[in-house]
């Protein structure tokens, strides 16, 4: 770990990685670049990261907030505790170099394969690895139905949420986040959102009886079309 005036040089030159990757791309960028910006040699950006793909993983890690970001929530209500995790939101400036991004590492781990492999396993795979402890305190308190597909459930889940984040969805994360989880209830719970508290129940234990989802309304978001949608007309009209 860099200390003192190291520290702070692996500092300025993360921050100017993430201003260029985010406004350049990541193929457009060169270590040259990042040194010129930072305002250092570029033999000190090598001491510090052995090449570019290094660096742009680091500045991912980095802006996701991946080492501060906590624990799966346990509240002791379980759909709480899911609308909470989807919502979760790093700092405002993290967050906009996040939505700069994106488009540029889609495009760049379509190209580097190994590249991309390395980011989901490090970035993206901590979000799915915290929907299936989700998914599984719901199965152990009968929540769930024992055949619940855990991969689509994850994808139902979290789809919505990269959606939002790659093509900019004005919605606000967790009025989404509500939403989401308020859909996935209907469609799977076993138990109304008001009783689901992810109590462990006994192994081997059978729900009888047991009531299906409360079909409640989905939240009243605020809709960030309106006043700009065109109306619709028919021919002729």
């Amino acid at each position: 770990m860099p200390r003192g005036l190291s520290e702070r040089i692996h500092q300025k030159v993360l921050a100017a990685a993430s201003d260029l990757f985010a406004d350049r791309g990541i193929d457009a960028t060169s270590m040259d670049a990042i040194a010129t910006a930072a305002r250092v040699s570029k033999a000190t950006v090598y001491k510090h990261w052995a090449d570019k793909d290094s660096l742009c993983l680091e500045v991912l890690l980095h802006v996701h907030s991946v080492d501060d970001e906590g624990a799966t929530p346990q509240s002791g209500d379980l759909r709480a505790d899911m609308v909470s995790f989807l919502a979760y939101e790093p700092p405002a400036s993290k967050a906009e170099v996040q939505r700069r991004l994106a488009p540029h590492l889609i495009a760049y781990s379509a190209r580097n394969p190994q590249f991309g492999r390395v980011w989901r396993s490090r970035v993206t795979e901590r979000a799915r690895v915290g929907v299936r402890q989700l998914l599984r305190r719901g199965l152990e308190a009968g929540t769930f139905p024992v055949l619940l597909d855990e991969e689509m459930s994850v994808a139902l889940l979290l789809g919505p949420m990269m959606y939002r984040h790659i093509f900019g969805l004005a919605m606000e994360r967790r009025c989404l986040a509500e939403g989401v989880v308020d859909s996935f209830w209907k469609a799977y719970a076993r138990v109304p959102s008001g009783a689901a508290s992810g109590v462990k129940r006994p192994v081997g234990a059978k729900v009888r009886g047991a009531p299906r989802a409360a079909t409640t309304a989905a939240p009243a978001c605020p809709d960030p079309g309106a006043g700009t949608r065109v109306r619709a007309t028919t021919r002729g009209g």
